[in-house]
């Protein structure tokens, strides 16, 4: 497909899943993860999408235990562990999630795409 065609192909895609109401716009956050947000432009509105189940994202000693970490291990491995390996602060925190449920070992990851990834890459085969 030439190029040109590609490009009217992807456009006419993009105007019908925005005919359709279904193509999503990336949200603009200003501030901290709360039941209330403030979205792009100022304006507070209620935070449904959100993973924050428990309050805990901007809770006062969330945070502070979050600045000891960034002080202690700095701001992350900069890559995947497979890449960089894996800090310290992770396997203990493995360990104890696996003493605590009962398993063999324990991995974490950081979203859930990611976790979908290192289980289904690993089980399903090409068909």
């Amino acid at each position: 497909m030439e190029p040109r065609a590609y490009l009217d192909h992807l456009k006419q895609q993009t105007e019908a899943l925005q005919g359709q109401g279904l193509f999503k716009r990336e949200r603009v956050i200003e501030g901290p993860q709360g039941a209330e947000i403030r979205v792009q432009g100022g304006r507070k509105v209620l935070n449904f999408c959100a993973n924050n189940y428990l309050g805990l994202a901007d809770h006062p000693e969330v945070v502070a235990a979050a600045r000891e970490g960034l002080e202690r291990h700095g701001y992350g491995m900069a890559s995947v562990r497979f890449i960089c390996g894996t800090q310290d602060v992770h396997k203990e925190l493995e360990g104890k999630l696996s003493r605590f449920l009962g398993t063999e070992d324990t991995i974490l990851y950081s979203s859930c795409f990611d976790a979908n990834g290192g289980l289904f890459e690993t089980i399903l085969e090409e068909n």
